[in-house]
This record gives structure tokens, sequence and C-alpha cells, in this order.
């Protein structure tokens, strides 16, 4: 109508919320439970980007269509090859595990996505992937990525007591959970050491890999504290419950928000989910594992969960069952709560 305001409509990019990993090597089952905690909690759309060996490709999309078609509905998925934009392809495969430099030319491979969670394969989410999206809200105007500390304390921190190159903080980053505004990072000149007018973010990975390669340690992330290093205001920093480690019990309790409200994300690096270091963390895994999938929630997760915790309260970690319970409690009442509102609202009669 004459003078009335249009509104357009919401980009395709921003229909769902997109969801990123890289899997290469033996990491096939790893990412299909992660995918499948998101699944089970998450109430929004979720579009799932997969980069993946080629060997793996036809394995994923088996699996995936083997699931229920009342979570299949909930997801979209692509796969992707492993491809990298600049510099040697073969040298950035290497660096650190297989292919986990990927996750750096996400921005100039999904062209089309507006923001992206980006998770590493070993991690559980244990509340829906909806609250972690919102925090794309609270990012100012500068702020285009979202990150935990690696660690909370810096005596016990590795970037504070052995790194060779520039980090972010005290404590540096860890990059197993990373929150990104792609279209801020693919319009942003980046400050950085090698040239004073600033690079965009494919300009600057190859000489930035380059100049600190002899010098890092766990690769792709060592180069993300070094960008936020030169570049602090680009970033938002989340509390450690969005990316809980062992890290954070094993050496006693150290991350609060965790304590108050519940680990949000479990994130089972060192291989804890596979070996008996860490049997609170690989009870988890187990358990999401073998969840079926149109079971009752807590009959078949949380009481099996529970069941399971007895079973490691000697542990560091195991001595804290209610930090891993806490928000997966939470979850599955609003996941009940919303299911009986929808069954009482189809019956109701007026």
């Amino acid at each position: 109508k004459p003078g009335e305001q249009k509104h357009p409509k919401e980009p395709p990019s921003l229909q769902c919320m997109h969801l990123a990993v890289v899997a290469c090597g033996d990491r096939l089952e790893e990412t299909l439970i992660m995918l499948k905690s998101a699944v089970l909690f998450s109430s929004r759309r979720l579009c799932f980007h997969i980069f993946a060996e080629d060997s793996l490709k036809p394995e994923f999309e088996t699996k995936l269509k083997e699931w229920p078609s009342s979570y299949t509905k909930k997801f979209e998925s692509n796969i992707y090859p492993i491809t990298f934009s600049v510099g040697n392809a073969q040298e950035w495969k290497k660096l650190f595990k297989p292919c986990a430099a990927q996750r750096l030319f996400l921005p100039v491979i999904l062209k089309d996505v507006d923001s992206l969670l980006y998770v590493d394969t070993d991690v559980l989410f244990l509340r829906p992937i909806d609250d972690i999206w919102h925090l794309l809200r609270e990012f100012n105007s500068t702020q285009l990525a979202a990150m935990a500390p690696e660690h909370e304390m810096p005596k016990i921190g590795w970037y504070s007591r052995f790194a060779r190159h520039p980090y972010y903080g005290s404590t540096g980053l860890n990059s197993g959970v990373m929150l990104m505004n792609l279209t801020r990072i693919r319009s942003t000149r980046f400050r950085n050491s090698l040239i004073p007018g600033g690079l965009t973010w494919e300009e600057m990975l190859y000489p930035l890999y380059q100049k600190y390669k002899n010098y890092i340690t766990w690769g792709d992330q060592d180069l993300l504290n070094i960008i936020f290093y030169f570049n602090p205001e680009c970033l938002y920093v989340f509390p450690c419950q969005w990316n809980y480690r062992p890290d954070h019990c094993m050496y006693g309790s150290n991350c609060r928000g965790a304590e108050e409200e519940g680990v949000s994300i479990l994130h089972g690096n060192r291989g804890v989910y596979h070996d008996d270091k860490q049997p609170t963390f690989k009870a988890l895994y187990e358990v999401i594992r073998d969840f079926p999938f149109e079971d009752n929630l807590f009959q078949s997760l949380y009481y099996p969960l529970q069941s399971r915790f007895l079973d490691t309260v000697h542990t560091l970690c195991g001595r804290i069952p209610q930090v891993f319970l806490k928000q997966i409690e939470k979850t599955m009442k609003k996941v009940y709560e919303n299911r009986v509102i929808v069954y009482l609202g189809a019956n109701h009669k007026y």
C-alpha cells in the first residue's frame, strides 16, 4: 500500500541455526553423537555443515538418514570436502589434528551464511543450541566472534606458562566452541603483526601461519589467539560453562558458572570419551550415544546418567555430579512441558 513500509523477508541463511563441524580420520561416531545431542534438545531448526574427508561422506549420509523422521525433520545437512582457499593445502591439513585448520576457512567457504556455531567433534550439547545462538544478540558493534577462555586461572593455564606467541587475555582462548558472525568477519580489516594497514580474514591467514608456524603448538587455536590478541575488541568472551572441559574439574573445580548454572556444553578433549581417565565425561558420552531416539528422556537418558555418575564419585570431576546434571535436567523438563502443552492444545475442546 502507498506509504507502507516494506519489511524484507528474512534471508534463507537466518531461518535456521547453522552448526559446523570438521570430521576426519576416526571421528565419524564422535561427530554423530555431537549432532545427536544437538537435535535431541534444540527447538529451532538446525542446518548442519559437515566438512569431511571424501571417504566419510557416504557414511554420514547413511547414518543421518537412519534417524527417526521426527528428528530428521528438525535439521538439514550439507556435507563438504576439505578445502583450503589460500596457501599450501597439505600444510593446512597437517596442522595440529587432521583437517582442524578447515575451521579457519568457514567465512570464505560459507559465503551465504550470516552466523554460525562451530564446534569440535568431541562436544556434547546439554541444553538447546537456541540458548548459545541467542548470545549473537549480545555482541556489540565491534564483536564478531565468541569463545571461552582456555583456563580461568593463569597459574595452571597452558598459554600463560608455555606459549611462545601472542595470545588473547591472561589465559588464552579455547576454540572448541566458537560462535561467529561470518558477515562481520568477511567485512572487517584486522590489525596484525604483518602490515600496518590491516588485512581481510582470508588475506591474513597464510602469512600469519608462515610467521608463527615454528612457535605454535595447538594449530588453528593458536592462530585464533594471535588474531584476537591484535584485535581484542572483536571478541565476545562467554563463560566456561559453554565450553566445559576436564581442566575445569580435574585440578579441583574452577568454573564458577558451571557450579551455579550447570554445564551447558561439554567438551571432552584429551580423548576422555574413549579412555578411563575421566569416567564422568565418558558416562555422558555413552548414555547419549546409547539413547534410543523415540524413548522417554527421563527414563532412558537422565536416570541412566544418575546411575552411571554414582560410580564416578571417587574422581575429582565425579564428586560434583550436579554440575553435569543441572542443565540437562532443566532441558528435559522443558522438552516434556512443551510436549504436554502441544498435546493438550491439540486435544482441547472448546
